[in-house]
């Protein structure tokens, strides 16, 4: 899941225009040559991103294509934002609907059609670590569906992924003898598509309400998900 790049240096390009005809003594004295970088590896899913429902799925259960991310409406990437505090959930324990019913009323705020809605989980601190992708909770089908239900259709979260860490779903699927339990979260998006950020990061420098946030994904054509700049618009 690493990012990796590669810089090239300056005095490439000064070859490269050497190459195409322009000799040395023709190039302005301030040419340096442009610098250049090349990311050598990045899946989509490898740093800030927003999930298509493509990700989740091929079809729907009537059979029909699921959008992939470059499919996002642009209306769905503007709207009021909205904080659910989760940081008090422990490690492997899902988001339940009454969590998120509890903390809405906590913190006065509403959610309805065009409600962004930010879990804040707490785990950004562990970005960086080995621990990053086997920390944190994670938002249960029921919790997911009811987001979707109240008029949620872009919402995201501040840790690796959206559900439980995967040795958390493999053991409460192994546990409970559950086929029902592995990926639930991500699952809703099959039969009701929503999109979906994962690894969000500075939920806690927001209100749990009154504010806009914007999501900026690259329209990558047939990607499951795209890289993200998530913004929060704050307002005297």
């Amino acid at each position: 899941m690493r990012v990796k790049i590669t810089h090239k240096p300056h005095a490439q390009a000064r070859w490269l225009m050497r190459a195409l005809g322009l000799p040395f003594r023709l190039m302005p004295k301030e040419f340096a040559g442009w610098a250049d970088d090349t990311i050598t590896r990045m899946g989509v899913h490898s740093t800030t991103h927003i999930d298509a429902p493509w990700h989740y799925g091929p079809t729907d259960p009537d059979g029909n294509r699921l959008p992939s991310v470059e499919d996002i409406p642009l209306d769905h990437c503007f709207g009021p934002g909205v904080v659910f505090d989760m940081t008090h959930k422990a490690e492997g324990d899902s988001i339940t609907v009454a969590d998120m019913e509890a903390d809405l009323e906590k913190s006065g705020a509403q959610i309805s059609q065009g409600t962004i809605a930010l879990i804040r989980t707490g785990r950004c601190k562990y970005q960086g670590t080995r621990e990053y992708w086997k920390r944190g909770t994670g938002m249960s089908g029921p919790a997911t569906e009811w987001l979707i239900d109240h008029g949620v259709i872009v919402m995201g979260i501040d840790q690796w992924g959206w559900d439980l860490p995967f040795h958390d779903q493999i053991r409460k699927a192994r546990k409970n003898q559950d086929s029902e339990s592995f990926w639930e979260g991500h699952l809703v998006g099959r039969h009701k598509p929503y999109w979906q950020m994962e690894q969000l990061r500075g939920l806690e420098n927001l209100p749990s309400h009154g504010f806009d946030v914007g999501v900026f994904p690259l329209r990558l054509k047939g990607c499951s998900a795209a890289p993200a700049r998530v913004v929060g618009f704050l307002y005297d």
